[in-house]
C-alpha cells in the first residue's frame, strides 16, 4: 500500500462532501477539482486546486472539456512500479493522481424533470465517466469512488490504514465503479434508441437497481435478487410462507 497524495474531486451530487474533505484534510491529501465542485469546495473553506490552472489549459466550450487532459489521465493511469510510466510521468511533469471521487451528470434525474432534448443531451456527462473507467482500471494504484453512500467505507478505510487503502478495497470500488458506468450508459443508450424510435436496435442492454436481496431462489441452497428500473415495484406477495 501506497499513501495516497493527491485526489482529484468531481461530484454533482454534493452531499457529505464536507464530512470527506475533513479528512482527506487532515491526511495532507492535495486536492484538485473543477467547476462547481471546486467552488463547493472553497466555499467550504478547503484548499484545492482548480483543474485548468493544474493542468494549464482553460475549461472550453462551456465546460463540455474539462478534465479530458493528459496531465489527468497520466496521472491517473500510470503504473506506479512500471519505469517507463513514471519516466513519462517525469518527464511531462504530471504528478501521479491516487484518488477519484467522481459522480457523473443527473442523466436519468434529467429524464424524469424535462422532455427537452437540448437539455437532455447536456446532461450526458463524458469527462466522469472517462475519469472513472481509467481509475477503475488502474485499481492495482489508484482508489475510485463513485458515489456518496461509499464515503463512510473510504473514511474508515483511510483511518485504519493511515492514509492508504487495501488492493481488496479498491478492487471492490472498482467493481461498483464499472457497474455505475455501464448503468449510466445504458441509460443513455435507451433514451437514444427511444428518441429515434428504434423498438428493437441492434444491441439492447437491460438496466436495473437492487432492489431486494431474497430468502433463496428457485432452491433453498440457490441466491437470488430482485432488479427493477423502478423505484418501487407493481407486484403482490402472494405468500410470505408455506407451511409443509
Amino acid at each position: 500500500m501506497k499513501k495516497i497524495k493527491r485526489a482529484l474531486i468531481s461530484v454533482s451530487n454534493k452531499n457529505n462532501l464536507k464530512k470527506l474533505l475533513l479528512t482527506l484534510s487532515k491526511l495532507k491529501i492535495e486536492l484538485v477539482s473543477s467547476g462547481g465542485t471546486f467552488k463547493e469546495i472553497k466555499k467550504l473553506k478547503f484548499k484545492c486546486t482548480e483543474v485548468s490552472k493544474y493542468t494549464g489549459s482553460p475549461e472550453i466550450l462551456d465546460g463540455r472539456v474539462k478534465t479530458l487532459h493528459p496531465k489527468i489521465h497520466g496521472g491517473i493511469l500510470s503504473k506506479r512500479n512500471r519505469k517507463s510510466h513514471q519516466k513519462d510521468l517525469l518527464k511531462n511533469n504530471f504528478p501521479e493522481i491516487d484518488l477519484v471521487v467522481v459522480n457523473f451528470y443527473p442523466f436519468e434525474k434529467t429524464l424524469t424533470s424535462t422532455s427537452n432534448h437540448s437539455k437532455i443531451i447536456e446532461n450526458i456527462d463524458i469527462g466522469g465517466p472517462a475519469m472513472v473507467r481509467a481509475a477503475a482500471k488502474n485499481y492495482n494504484d489508484v482508489t475510485v469512488i463513485t458515489d456518496p453512500d461509499q464515503y463512510d467505507d473510504l473514511i474508515k478505510e483511510l483511518k485504519v490504514n493511515n492514509g492508504k487503502t487495501t488492493k481488496n478495497f479498491r478492487s471492490k470500488m472498482s467493481e461498483e465503479a464499472f457497474s455505475e458506468v455501464a448503468y449510466y450508459d445504458s441509460i443513455i443508450a435507451n433514451y437514444m434508441s427511444r428518441f429515434n424510435k428504434n423498438e428493437f436496435p441492434k444491441k439492447k442492454t437491460i438496466s436495473g437497481n437492487l432492489f431486494e436481496k431474497l430468502r433463496y431462489g428457485e432452491n433453498p441452497h440457490q441466491e437470488s435478487a430482485v432488479y427493477s428500473s423502478q423505484k418501487k415495484l407493481d407486484i403482490k406477495q402472494i405468500r410470505k410462507k408455506i407451511k409443509l
